[in-house]
């Protein structure tokens, strides 16, 4: 598979990223477009190291700490709940997931994105210590301590029992 080929598979998944990341629909398309331009300008420098998603990712995380970085005021557009579809007879699981999605979003930033990487996307643990410029073991901490932090948020501190 060409490289561009690559990019274009990878773009759904870069913008379920970028939308967890951002928690704001327009700045996450701002952030896959930043992130597309520069792979496509760049696209000469890939190594063939690793895979083109991880590259991606890499970048996209890049674009996204560069764009966090920067000083003063960033406004935030509220999320216009009334565009979600109704859903009938999955109440229960609509609130759940909601409950989730909200508790994500009070991780701090490095748990969030470590936990989003590898249980979104799908990255090993190695790929997404290479997107996030961590040894695997700090992954690893994250991703345990992101993940106690979601069960205690959501209500869910004990641990399940196994039926069999």
């Amino acid at each position: 598979m060409d490289i561009l080929d690559e990019i274009e598979t990878a773009i759904p998944a870069l913008r379920r990223y970028a939308h967890a990341l951002e928690r704001d629909r327009d700045a996450a398309d701002d952030l896959v477009q930043d992130t597309l331009e520069r792979a496509l300008s760049r696209r000469a420098q890939w190594r063939g190291e690793g895979s083109v998603r991880a590259w991606l990712f890499c970048i996209l995380q890049n674009r996204y700490r560069d764009t966090h970085r920067r000083p003063g005021p960033r406004l935030v557009a509220v999320e216009d709940l009334a565009t979600e579809p109704a859903r009938p007879g999955a109440q229960e699981g609509q609130m759940a997931l909601r409950e989730v999605h909200d508790a994500m979003g009070r991780l701090p930033a490095d748990q969030r994105a470590a936990l989003l990487l590898v249980a979104l996307e799908g990255l090993s643990f190695d790929e997404a210590a290479r997107v996030l410029g961590l040894p695997r073991g700090t992954l690893m901490s994250r991703l345990a301590r992101a993940r106690a932090a979601l069960r205690g948020l959501t209500g869910r501190d004990e641990p399940r029992k196994v039926t069999r």
